[in-house]
């Protein structure tokens, strides 16, 4: 049985593609068309995972959609009556989408699937709503044979939270939040207010959260939001512009925080840290008290997660300090590339009534679900492009790029199967010596060319997680975050305490500074030998001979520019950037060798920044 799911038309459109119950492969079309949270129809995802599977379009049974456009349409409908005359022109100018493909979403579906390879499509077009799929995508592939559910977005069809049971093959929803009441439409509303791209930027103002100060709570919870102490929370749409489709904040929220929405790019002060570190504070409070709740609720001792919300490690790590949960599990890709994967698993459990297996461990095999590349397809295109290489086998390669982190190098490091999900997971990463304090500013803005304020992450061992940070549990998927160990950190001196905001960057908080945030919170990903068996061999090489099993482990692109794809993908980020080598499977380039590759274009005008 060939179940496909498909996510598409809002952003971060993806495909997936379900073989007799288990994931065969999966793939944002973002990575394929470089077009950042890529919303179009995902032809290349598809493309790619027919492909993996061997099949055609003619072989598929089943095609899950992440959501029910009707119910959707409907929600807008009554909203634009409650809200009219307010909002007409941003109505109007959405119909035209809505007309073309999402209120017809079946022929297009049709339409598009029939052009991949033309041949017909057989299959049954089915449509599953928004959480369920959020919620699927997250207990389905969970190791748990019955859990909680909690799912937080900015909206589906009208819910904007639930929580859940998942039991066997069932999912059974117990509470809900509806538009337009939504934690993640508060922190988009915020994100915009800080000058951030919504959908896009939510992981900064997470990131410049811990350089301020929560003053603006009181603020908030008095304006804004009323939180109840089941987590439930009120809206004051007074201060919002996003039910009429015009903005996100209005003229009222301005005059609240004393002044207009802060310009892209602009400098950042301690104002917008400050509103920052109060928003993640009211985030982190709703979220665990909806823990709390749903623990009361259901009585069980695992949580799984997802939905856009979920992808908020801060509050995430605040739900496993807080031991809720004996468990805690959360889907790598919670945002709505992640409704392709549940979509189609409810159908396969859900609507096909298939007996669901548990056996300990979960079903994304590590998120690495995407393309790869063999070393003979990396040689041709080496050898096509008549760039100069060295070979070495897998030993010797983790030996050989160990000793480059020790130098302080920076290394683009491309292998296996893509990762699935907004976070680069060893497979597609840039990764550096996280002892070495300038590494940081060095990635920002030398390679990455984003904001010099964005911490990295760690990559550690699993055996090892416990002697750096305050956690002792998997977090494969870059979704938790936890604190260095405080014999770890390092004392600051009486000046360096006094420090505020964007002045702590260069003040170096422990043993391992290029990944420790500056209140010492770090986003940790355990790296495990079943999963990634290369990226674990090279820490421990690393480890062997330094003492150190952690390194740094960022996404291998530029800003605005999604995760590298291709070894080409990987090469163009690699001369434009300032990466000192380049390691393609078993081929190792050096950027002394490829001073004549120079791209001619400029990435900003490739990519938008985000």
């Amino acid at each position: 049985m060939k179940i496909l799911g498909i996510s598409s038309y809002y952003h971060d459109s993806a495909a997936c593609l379900i073989v007799d119950g288990e994931i065969v492969a999966a793939a944002q079309e973002e990575r394929f068309t470089r077009k950042k949270h890529d919303s179009g129809f995902p032809c290349f995802a598809v493309k790619y995972c027919l492909k993996e599977a061997g099949i055609d379009i003619k072989d598929i049974d089943y095609v899950s959609y992440y959501e029910k456009p009707l119910i959707k349409f409907e929600r807008i409908l009554d909203t634009y009556v409650s809200f009219a005359p307010k909002g007409f022109s941003s109505f109007v100018r959405s119909m035209p989408d809505w007309l073309k493909n999402k209120l017809f979403i079946k022929k297009t579906i049709e339409k598009e699937l029939n052009a991949i390879d033309n041949t017909e499509l057989k299959a049954k077009i089915l449509f599953v709503e928004h959480h369920e799929s959020h919620a699927a995508s997250a207990f389905y592939c969970s190791p748990y044979k019955k859990s909680a559910i909690i799912t937080m977005d900015g909206v589906g069809e009208s819910t904007t939270t639930s929580i859940g049971i998942g039991d066997g093959n069932n999912i059974n929803f117990l509470k809900e939040i509806t538009f337009p009441h939504s934690l993640g439409l508060l922190y988009s509303a915020f994100t915009y207010y800080l000058g951030f791209k919504v959908n896009s930027g939510e992981y900064k103002v997470m990131g410049l959260a811990p350089y301020g100060k929560p003053k603006y709570v009181d603020l908030i919870k008095k304006h804004i939001i009323d939180i109840k102490n089941d987590g439930s929370y009120r809206m004051n749409m007074d201060y919002f512009g996003y039910c009429t489709g015009l903005v996100m904040t209005n003229k009222k929220f301005d005059l609240l925080f004393g002044a207009s929405p802060r310009k892209p790019e602009a400098s950042l002060t301690q104002r917008e840290m400050d509103i920052a570190a109060s928003l993640q504070a009211i985030t982190d409070e709703i979220v665990l008290k909806t823990a709390y709740y749903a623990k009361k609720i259901t009585g069980l001792e695992n949580l799984c997660m997802a939905g856009g919300v979920a992808l908020n490690c801060v509050a995430n790590g605040k739900i496993i300090n807080q031991k809720i949960f004996n468990n805690v599990w959360i889907q790598p890709a919670s945002g709505d590339a992640g409704g392709a994967i549940g979509s189609a698993l409810s159908i396969w459990y859900r609507y096909l009534n298939n007996i669901r297996e548990v056996d300990g461990s979960d079903k994304m095999r590590g998120s690495y679900l995407g393309v790869s590349f063999s070393n003979n397809e990396i040689l041709n295109y080496l050898n096509s492009k008549n760039i100069p290489f060295s070979y070495f086998d897998d030993d010797l390669l983790v030996d050989k790029v160990s000793d480059i982190l020790i130098d302080g190098m920076v290394v683009g490091w491309f292998q296996g199967r893509m990762e699935f999900g907004p976070r680069a997971l060893g497979n597609r990463s840039i990764i550096g010596d996280a002892r070495k304090q300038k590494m940081q500013s060095v990635m920002n803005l030398k390679i990455k060319f984003r904001e010099s304020f964005r911490p990295f992450a760690p990559s550690v061992l699993r055996e090892r997680v416990s002697e750096y940070f305050d956690i002792n549990c998997d977090s494969p998927y870059m979704l938790i975050v936890g604190n260095v160990l405080k014999n770890r950190r390092t004392k600051l001196s009486e000046n360096q305490n006094k420090l505020e905001g964007i002045d702590l960057l260069n003040v170096p908080h422990s043993d391992i500074p290029a990944v420790t945030h500056v209140d010492y919170s770090a986003r940790i990903q355990t790296v495990h030998k079943n999963t990634n068996k290369k990226y674990w061999n090279l820490i421990k090489r690393f480890e062997d001979k330094t003492g150190c099993a952690t390194i740094i482990n960022t996404s291998f692109n530029v800003r605005g520019e999604p995760i590298v794809c291709t070894p080409a993908d990987a090469f163009t980020c690699f001369v434009r950037t300032g990466i000192d080598f380049l390691v393609l499977g078993n081929y190792i380039i050096d950027k002394k060798q490829v001073e004549n590759f120079k791209d001619v274009s400029d990435w900003k005008k490739d990519f938008k920044l985000d």
